[in-house]
This record gives C-alpha cells, structure tokens and sequence, in this order.
C-alpha cells in the first residue's frame, strides 16, 4: 500500500479490531444426544454462576411455556430464579424467558432455541450481549439449515463463533 496516506487509509487491521470490541461470543450448540432439555437448565446455570444474567428467547409461547416449568422441575436439587416476559418486572428476573425481541431483563446471555430468531447480527442488541448461545437439534433438517445460515450471518458481522457438539460420552467439545 506504498503512497497511501495513513490518515485517510487506516490499515485494515486496526478497523477490524476496534469492530470486533464490540462483538458478541456466539455459541453454536448442535444437540444429537440429549434433548433440549436435558442440556439448557445447566448452562443457563453455568450463567448464572457467573454472575450473569440470561434471556431465553423461544419461537413459540407454547416453547416458552414448557420452558419455564422446565426450569422449576428439572432438579430437586437446584432453583434457577427465573419468570416468562409479562410476570412482573422484567428487569428483577434474572433469568427471563420470551417470544419477544429485545433484551428486558439487561442479560448478558441470549439462549436461543427452537428456532427463534437472532438478533440482527450487526445491531446494537447482538453487540452489547456478552455472549449468544444457539441451541439446536441435529435430528432436524430445518433446524441444522438455519443454524447454518446464522453461523454465516453471525461470521459475516464479525462476531467470534464456535460449534459445540457432543462426544459419544455426552461431554460437549469444541469442533469449530
């Protein structure tokens, strides 16, 4: 690039730095073995262990409704304080499960599952969550297609993406 002035042509790199402050940790969670579940009460846990806040974003009322009795039954040993979006104070919940766009509760994880869809991946709700966790069902043809457009999408706007599969023994590992 000899002859270009560096004040009106930055080098490349450092715009994609400064872009990528701003990105979002996209989690790709392909499930094969175990069931929805059996897998979202944990790592919604795992969230809250670390001192953040979660957003469940379901496609249906209906999902979101089998959601939340999930979260009060799964374990006899464990709570996960949780409500659905309509009971009470959104901003009080530190989990919170809904069908609506948005980030109410002021999470710093997106769960999304069956289907609903992401954010847009280059607007301000994508780029001030911490992390985005898509969780899909490997089982299902249509469900694989759109993860693989939002792994593009979510590329293409520069955020850092992994897909998690598990292995024979359940364990989740890293593949990409």
């Amino acid at each position: 690039m000899a002859g270009l002035d560096p004040a009106t042509h930055p080098p490349r790199v450092c715009v994609a730095k400064r872009r990528n402050e701003r990105m979002s940790e996209v989690l790709f969670y392909h499930l094969e073995r175990r069931t929805l579940d059996d897998v979202l009460p944990g790592l919604v846990e795992k969230t809250l262990d670390r001192g953040w806040r979660a957003l469940i974003r379901a496609e249906s009322s209906d999902r979101a409704q089998a959601i939340d009795n999930l979260l009060w039954t799964y374990s006899e040993e464990s709570f996960l304080p949780h409500a659905q979006a309509g009971d009470g104070d959104p901003k009080r919940q530190p989990v919170l499960v809904t069908v609506e766009e948005g980030n109410a509760n002021d999470a710093n994880v997106l769960f999304l599952v069956g289907g609903a869809t992401p954010p847009t991946w280059s607007g301000d709700e994508a780029n001030a969550l911490a992390r985005i966790v898509l969780m899909f069902d490997g089982r299902d043809t249509e469900a694989v297609s759109g993860a693989r457009a939002a792994w593009r999408a979510a590329k293409e706007a520069s955020h850092e993406v992994t897909y998690w599969k598990e292995s024979p023994s359940g364990k989740w590992e890293k593949q990409g």
